[in-house]
């Protein structure tokens, strides 16, 4: 992905500029250098959003990153113990039997 020019916090402050109403969106966008696509992209995501909110959704999505790689290395974990015990010929426990059902 392409990073962008302009932080995120910067991107926040453009669009409460524009909320403002002072300039139209198409000379805030000349004055900034972007496009108008990308004003309306930036405003989808980022709308209503102030600067700490921005921090905070971006903890967010290193926090949920993080807690991704985790699970994906315990399911890697699971299924290399499931195919040790496989190749032992060790019965696996039935999940469907220890729920008591």
């Amino acid at each position: 992905m392409k990073k962008s020019k302009f932080t995120e916090e910067q991107i926040v402050r453009i669009l409460q500029e524009a909320s403002t109403g002072e300039k139209t969106q198409a000379q805030l966008c000349r004055d900034h250098g972007i496009s108008i696509n990308t004003f309306y992209v930036w405003k989808r995501k980022y709308g209503g959003m102030e600067t700490r909110d921005v921090r905070l959704l971006r903890e967010l999505e290193a926090e949920n990153a993080q807690l991704k790689r985790i699970v994906a290395n315990q399911a890697l974990e699971i299924d290399a113990v499931r195919a040790l015990f496989r190749k032992n010929g060790i019965a696996l426990p039935n999940p469907s039997r220890e729920r008591g059902f």
